[in-house]
């Protein structure tokens, strides 16, 4: 067991980088009722303030349209899309890509909805859309709003699956293209890249390098993150390995370390993805220990980085076409339907975190809010692949500052059993469309599960004896309790009581 004695003078702020941006599939989806339930969802009880998504200049977005040789610019769906995120109070982190057919060089695509991945035929082409898209958004939105979405030219250009050849050079020049676009419509919008993927940072250093000498605009620069293996195909399904968290925290701070000392350094990353595995139909995302190797995580990374973006907030997602099943190792926070999923209730947990950080170690984050109420979040830690087998338990031991002389003490649980559908799901028989009446069984399961006491504060300080089950991430708040007189009132009086909690003061 792990004894903390909490300090009571904060070591800091909570960053809220954990909660800055959240991904989403293309977004054509967000014109879906599922979809847009689910970011309702999100927004209310975790508080994303950005979401980024591929497709929006893709074909089925119908931005970029040409009929007789003209072409001309459609807002329809995109309007839609926008219009929908800032009224939930989410704002665009925009993404530029892929490419629309009518001005793609080539016909190689990605995805089953055929994203186009090849440069474009014709660089004013390409500049004549970007400039016309954000005049439109200037115009419709306001140019302060606008200003305030970072705008990412595409998405993992090293690599041959979202880029042409991942042909370096190509890339850089459409980099410039763009950027210096954006600086034209507005001096003050955001733009920056490369978002490169895990295994690429040789690509900064000719990045920093190129913009530099050809002094070309960057705001931020950007990257992904996963700590997935090879890909070990199953019909409908892939499982792979996985390193230790640790590797995910490496890797938010790459950009930092690779960019020290060039042009670049200093300026704001962005992990516009992160998760446990790259692939979106890899079970680990279902279950309770995504949710526990990820709690070291979220507690620590922003203070290596600017923003680090989950992939994705919900299952409604296609990349390798329609999901098959209700759960189908989807990256979403949650199922469809909003079925909550583990790793959902650890973002949920945070978001109830205090501001103040009163200590952080392997296994436990603890807060502090302006009125004394004191949040813990605490999990068992886990290794990865290569880690020793976790025990069936582990004991968290922590002594918490409390004003006054009594305390409430709440603490909710998610492990392999509590507050996790994807294992009543198992239960249930797997099956593969659930009914309305398993869908209520399934949210009703995904609920953590609840316990409260009350506790005597000593010498300023209670003690939180935490046991977690397998896998499990757990949430407590320590509230501080002022008893109130009711002149009578004698719970000793009642059947079957044998306790004082509400015994008058003058009787005690």
């Amino acid at each position: 067991m792990s004894h903390t004695h909490v300090p009571e003078q904060p070591l800091g702020r909570l960053s809220a980088s954990w909660r800055h941006c959240v991904g989403t599939g293309r977004l054509n989806l967000a014109l879906r009722a599922d979809h847009r339930e689910s970011l309702a969802l999100v927004r209310r009880e975790i508080g994303f303030r950005y979401v980024r998504g591929h497709g929006l200049l893709s074909d089925d977005m119908g931005v970029h349209r040409v009929s007789g040789g003209r072409v001309r610019y459609s807002w329809t769906y995109l309007d839609q899309v926008f219009d929908h995120f800032l009224e939930l109070g989410v704002k665009p982190f925009v993404e530029l890509g892929f490419m629309p057919t009518a001005l793609a060089s080539g016909e190689e695509t990605v995805f089953w909805w055929k994203g186009n991945i090849t440069p474009p035929r014709s660089h004013d082409e390409w500049a004549a859309l970007v400039r016309a898209l954000l005049a439109h958004l200037v115009d419709r939105y306001g140019v302060d709003e606008v200003r305030t979405w970072p705008i990412e030219v595409w998405n993992e250009p090293n690599l041959v699956n979202f880029w042409k050849d991942a042909d370096q050079e190509a890339y850089f020049r459409l980099y410039e293209t763009t950027a210096r676009v954006v600086k034209d419509v507005d001096a003050d919008l955001q733009v920056g890249g490369p978002a490169i993927s895990p295994g690429s940072d040789g690509w900064w250093e000719p990045f920093a390098e190129f913009v530099a000498r050809r002094d070309v605009p960057v705001d931020f620069v950007s990257r992904h993150a996963y700590t997935s293996g090879p890909a070990q195909h199953v019909p409908f399904g892939t499982y792979q390995t996985l390193t230790a968290p640790g590797a995910l925290l490496d890797q938010f701070d790459a950009p930092r370390k690779h960019l020290a000392g060039t042009a670049l350094a200093g300026l704001p990353v962005h992990i516009t993805e992160f998760n446990t595995s790259y692939r979106p139909d890899n079970p680990i995302h279902d279950t309770a220990y995504n949710a526990a190797y990820l709690a070291p995580v979220l507690a620590g990374g922003g203070d290596l980085v600017d923003s680090f973006s989950y992939w994705t907030f919900c299952d409604v997602f296609e990349e390798e076409n329609i999901p098959t099943s209700l759960f189908h190792g989807g990256f979403g926070l949650l199922a469809h339907r909003q079925v909550r999923k583990p790793t959902y209730h650890l973002y949920a947990f945070m978001a109830r975190m205090g501001p103040h950080v009163l200590a952080r170690g392997e296994d436990h984050l603890v807060c502090r809010d302006d009125d004394g109420r004191v949040t813990v979040l605490a999990w068992q830690p886990v290794g990865g692949t290569g880690g020793p087998d976790v025990p069936e338990r582990h004991d968290v031991r922590l002594s918490v500052p409390v004003p006054g002389t009594r305390a409430f003490v709440r603490r909710e649980r998610v492990g392999e059993h509590d507050g996790n559908a994807f294992a009543a799901w198992r239960e249930l028989g797997r099956p593969r469309s659930p009914s309305a009446r398993q869908l209520d069984v399934l949210r009703d399961c995904s609920r953590p599960a609840v316990e409260h006491s009350a506790r005597a504060v000593v010498d300023g300080r209670v003690t939180l004896d935490l046991a977690l089950s397998r896998h499990e991430v757990t949430f407590a708040e320590v509230l501080p309790v002022r008893p109130e007189e009711h002149e009578g009132l004698d719970d000793r009086r009642l059947l079957g009581v044998s306790d004082d909690r509400l015994v008058a003061a003058h009787e005690r």
